[in-house]
Parts: C-alpha cells; sequence; structure tokens
C-alpha cells in the first residue's frame, strides 16, 4: 500500500480507500446488492491485510446497517485505533426536525447514532453528505466545530456540492475560527471530470485532500462497451448519472480497454490509476461486494500511465451537466 496526507492536514491516509455502501442489510435501504456481515468479513480483512487504512461509510447507507456492519468488524479485529473511520451526515433517517439535514439539533443527534452503531467514541472522519441550502452555513460550522472540541469528531470533511458553497463554508469557519473542512469527497472518474474546472483546482490552492467516489463509474469503466452487471442492472440511482454523450463515453471505455490489454491489466487497473495520478486526489474510494474486485483494484497502485496513455484516456471527453449532488 502507498500512503500520503490528506491535502495538507496531518492526516495520514492509503491511496485507496475502502468504501462501505456495499455492506448492509438489502431489506434496510435502496441498494439491493449489499452484502450482509458474514459476506463483508473477508472483504475488510483483506483490505487490512493489503494496508488498507480509511473505511468509508455513511449513516444512510441500508439506513444505518453499513455503519453497523464495519464497526463490528473494525472492533472484531481490533482495529479500530489503527484506522480512519469515515462516515456522513445530512440524507434523511427519520421523520421530525433532527431525522435529516444539516441544522445543529440534527448533527448532534446523528452523529450520536451513528457513534453508536459503529461501536466507537469518536469518528475519525465526519463529512456533510451535501449542502444543505435550508440552513445557515454559520450554525452548520459552527456544530461542526463544536463535535471536534468535544471529541467526538477528529477532521470535517464534505461531500459533492458546488464550488462556491464548499468555499462558502470554509471561509465561514475560518472567520470564526471554527475547525475547517480537510477533505472533499467528490465523483471523479474519466466519464465525469467537472470537478477539474473549479472544485479540484480550489483544493489545491486551500491543501484540501480529494476523495474520490465512483472512480470506476458505477462499473462502467471495468466493462466493455455495452456490458452490464446486476449492480448496474439495479441501481437506480447509478442509472441516473451517465446517461450523457454516448459516444463520447464508448470512446473512452473503448481507450480504458487498448491501454489495459497494452499493460496485460484489468480495465478497472487503468481507471482507477488514471485518478491515482491526478494531483489533487488524496485517495480513491473503492467499494468492491466480493474479494477478487478488491484484489484487482490494488493491482492499481502498482500501474504506470505515461503521459500519452493519459492523453489518449482524456481527449474524448466533453463538458457535461454535473450531476451527483
Amino acid at each position: 500500500m502507498k500512503y500520503t496526507r490528506m491535502g495538507h492536514s496531518g492526516l495520514e491516509v492509503s491511496r485507496l480507500s475502502l468504501g462501505c455502501m456495499g455492506f448492509g442489510h438489502a431489506d434496510k435501504g435502496t441498494h439491493p446488492w449489499t452484502i450482509g456481515l458474514d459476506e463483508a468479513r473477508p472483504i475488510v480483512r483483506a483490505a487490512l491485510d493489503a494496508g488498507i487504512t480509511v473505511f468509508d461509510t455513511a449513516n444512510m447507507y441500508s439506513h444505518g446497517t453499513s455503519e453497523q456492519i464495519i464497526g463490528t468488524l473494525l472492533n472484531e479485529f481490533g482495529v479500530r485505533n489503527d484506522v480512519v473511520l469515515a462516515t456522513k451526515v445530512y440524507v434523511p433517517m427519520g421523520p421530525g426536525p433532527k431525522g435529516r439535514g444539516l441544522s445543529r439539533a440534527a448533527i448532534f443527534a446523528q452523529v450520536d447514532a451513528s457513534l453508536r452503531r459503529l461501536g466507537t467514541d469518536h469518528i475519525d472522519l465526519y463529512q456533510i453528505h451535501r449542502y444543505d441550502p435550508d440552513v445557515p452555513i454559520e450554525e452548520t460550522m459552527e456544530a461542526l466545530n463544536d463535535l471536534v472540541r468535544s471529541g467526538r469528531v477528529r477532521y470535517l470533511g464534505a461531500s459533492s456540492m458546488f464550488t462556491w458553497q464548499f468555499a462558502r463554508a470554509q471561509y465561514r469557519a475560518a472567520m470564526h475560527g471554527w475547525t475547517r473542512f480537510i477533505a472533499m469527497q467528490d465523483q471523479y472518474n474519466l466519464l465525469m471530470r467537472e470537478e477539474e474546472r473549479e472544485m479540484h483546482p480550489f483544493c489545491l490552492a486551500e491543501g484540501i485532500g480529494v476523495m474520490g467516489w465512483s472512480p470506476l463509474a458505477r462499473g462502467r469503466l471495468a466493462l466493455e462497451w455495452g456490458a452490464v452487471s446486476e449492480r448496474m442492472e439495479t441501481d437506480e440511482y447509478g442509472k441516473t448519472l451517465y446517461t450523457f454523450d454516448e459516444e463520447s463515453n464508448r470512446e473512452i471505455v473503448d481507450a480504458v480497454g487498448r491501454i489495459a490489454g497494452h499493460h496485460g491489466a484489468s480495465r478497472a487497473q487503468v481507471a482507477l490509476a488514471w485518478t491515482l495520478h491526478q494531483p489533487a486526489v488524496s485517495t480513491s474510494i473503492v467499494g468492491p461486494t466480493r474479494p477478487e474486485h478488491l484484489t484487482d483494484a490494488l493491482g492499481a497502485l502498482d500501474l504506470v500511465l505515461c503521459d500519452e496513455e493519459r492523453k489518449q484516456l482524456e481527449a474524448p471527453y466533453t463538458p457535461r451537466l454535473p450531476v451527483g449532488f
């Protein structure tokens, strides 16, 4: 495994993170491809053995059962203090004013619920899952700062929003002397590069680390053009993400295949290696639901793409509407 800092912070992270959205009880959420505790156990064990130190989940993944599974396994393996445990808040978890959003009331209620499910007394990286336009950003940032000061949270991160929203939150925190974000978790892959326009330059300038989600574009970059997987067929949210410029997408997918063939590598390894070459990216999040998926992803760490290969992968890209937030 290779390691780096999350942006300019002191937090060391593995270049690959284990995304836990695929862990959970299928009847508790909208992800029918999820796996339970026993199926997740060998994947988490393999991730730890490979040196992965970042485990990313969210309170809403399978309505809290993803947090329960990863918390149980990290404690079962006795490694809780050796890893960076990350989760998120914002998406509705229940009725009433404390069940969703980024109000002070909701944040405090939801962090306590996450801590119980995770079986821990602190969260290493607590991320706002989206921007909440209905709550003053000062209220959100002060509440998050108070969580850090209380010891329940160590670092703060954000996920998937417009750059102006992220900058507004960051500068409001700086103005008041509150804890600022060290991480931005955004959708970043060869089929969705819109974050290169503003978000990634901002993160580089401000020393904020990027955690790229969906580096394989929901599996599209891991398969030949036109092929489908069980997850692609059942992922209703994923079906809304890559509906633009199919000709451009096909050319990109074909380029991934050509370069994979040249290296004797998998398509997934090429797509992942490309993200890891990007200067803003501290860690890319992979979400295996089978051990062989993880083994394949680890091969991307040693795959070096030359300038010409990166040009071939990037050239077919066309501007598109940002989606996913």
